[in-house]
């Protein structure tokens, strides 16, 4: 349970917002960065168990991650609407809109989910043959997803969930919950895979019921046994246009922005198949599940970030908005700098993880060529995301959106086109092609949020100067 001053009647968490920008997002990001670290071992620990199955199982993963990335980017985006809604109005001390902000974020998720589930679940054979998925890999795949898909509403609840605990500075539940889900992942994978002899459903199943007890334990708190600084109401729900205004505000592009990475993946996908064929896939799949699992830290820090910048924000406090966003760059480079060292080192025992197998033993040369191509652009990466989030706090969701699609659809997609096909350098083409579309996206995200952050000093300087002649 979180601390409640009975003086003020504040949680811990929401002094932290409103205190120093640079230890609040200490502060929130940590929690944040342990809590996806450890969640993101479960999609590890999937690729580990399934590349045992043989190449045919590891590809029907690679195949299914970008449609499952689309529904995580819908009930992600709608997350951090409400988690910047109700930060903001905790920085403007605007407690019923905090809580209406609460309520809205999980009304809008639990219609969204209904919607996905039912619109989903009859077009999966149709989306997987359209991207040429064929024979046993088809059949994989729709075994693995079919299952998510039945499950859209836990996880798009525990999304949103998560999402509200963090908007109030409670990143310590949100990181418990979800490091014992993902506990709970990585033991029954082996269980479900192999003892029951379910395969790549049973990879699937387990992740399900990760997702349900993470979900279930931040529903204890919230709306079964409330303990929270917001009070979330789903019994007496009321409409506030207004609030639902500005949680789409921000929700739908940054779900529309996280969208752009699964067709990226998409498009990734299909350029691979042609310069590498189904092999390439498969290092593909496994060299961006390790890089990728390199950018986990940054996700913590990206959402200590958003809170902090909007509560900055509810507060017209470009001190602490600068010093909070200036601070999260410096951190993230510093944890990818060291990630980027890792992977250098010890690719060859991290490719071992997903060529373990007789089937899957002759792609490790390439895997390892992979990562350690890929890696370079990691510690450019914090540039482009915490100006993200930034925009996600200040409630410029277009800017976000155009952070992401810019580094992800425009120059990943067409460089990794570039340099892999038009250029003829194949499959090591197609990764230098990915880091240098990464590099570049980053330098042009952060010259844009530096920019942002001055203008906005220029506005509140005005606001604060026309309510001192108001006020004479």
């Amino acid at each position: 349970m979180s601390e409640v001053s009975t003086e003020e009647r504040l949680t811990v968490g929401v002094r932290t917002l409103r205190g120093d920008p640079k230890r609040a997002v200490w502060k929130l990001s940590l929690p944040m960065v342990v809590a996806n670290v450890v969640q993101a071992l479960y999609n590890l620990v999937d690729g580990v168990w399934v590349a045992g199955l043989g190449s045919d199982a590891l590809a029907a993963l690679g195949l299914f991650f970008p449609f499952f990335m689309i529904v995580l980017s819908l009930a992600g985006g709608i997350a951090i609407g409400g988690s910047s809604a109700l930060s903001r109005r905790i920085g403007a001390r605007d407690k019923p809109g905090a809580d209406s902000a609460a309520s809205q974020s999980l009304a809008i998720g639990l219609g969204l989910a209904l919607v996905l589930t039912a619109v989903s679940f009859p077009l999966l054979p149709h989306i997987f043959r359209a991207i040429g998925a064929k024979g046993s890999a088809l059949e994989l795949t729709l075994k693995y997803g079919r299952v998510l898909i039945g499950g859209t509403v836990l996880l798009v609840f525990s999304n949103i969930a998560g999402g509200i605990l963090r908007g109030e500075g409670d990143a310590g539940r949100a990181m418990r919950a979800m490091v014992l889900g993902s506990l709970l992942n990585v033991g029954l994978d082996p269980v479900f895979i192999y003892g029951f002899g379910w395969g790549v459903a049973g990879a699937a199943w387990a992740t399900l019921l990760s997702i349900a007890v993470s979900g279930g334990l931040m529903a204890w708190w919230i709306l079964i046994r409330p303990s929270t600084y917001v009070e979330a109401r789903l019994r007496r729900f009321r409409f506030d246009p207004g609030i639902t205004a500005e949680i789409l505000r921000v929700g739908l592009p940054a779900s529309f922005a996280q969208l752009s990475m699964a067709l990226a993946m998409f498009g990734m996908n299909a350029i691979v198949v042609k310069a590498g064929g189904t092999d390439g896939v498969a290092v593909f799949v496994a060299a961006w599940r390790i890089v990728t699992f390199g950018l986990v830290p940054l996700f913590g820090i990206a959402a200590g970030v958003t809170a902090v910048t909007a509560a900055a924000y509810g507060a017209r406090d470009p001190g602490r908005l600068r010093a909070g966003y200036s601070y999260g760059i410096r951190l993230g480079l510093l944890m990818e700098a060291a990630v980027l060292l890792c992977i250098l080192l010890f690719a060859p025992r991290l490719a071992y993880l997903f060529t373990y197998s007789k089937q899957s033993a002759h792609l490790a040369p390439d895997v390892t060529r992979a990562m350690r191509t890929l890696a370079w652009f990691l510690p450019t990466v914090p540039l482009g995301m915490v100006t993200s989030s930034m925009f996600q706090g200040v409630g410029k969701g277009m800017n976000s959106m155009a952070v992401t699609i810019l580094r992800t659809l425009v120059f990943q997609v067409v460089f990794g086109y570039l340099f892999g096909l038009t250029l003829g350098l194949g499959i090591r083409g197609v990764w230098w092609g990915i880091v240098c579309g990464n590099v570049l996206a980053a330098l042009i995200s952060a010259g844009w949020g530096i920019d942002t952050i001055r203008r906005l000093e220029q506005r509140f300087s005005q606001l604060a100067e026309a309510e001192d002649v108001a006020g004479s």
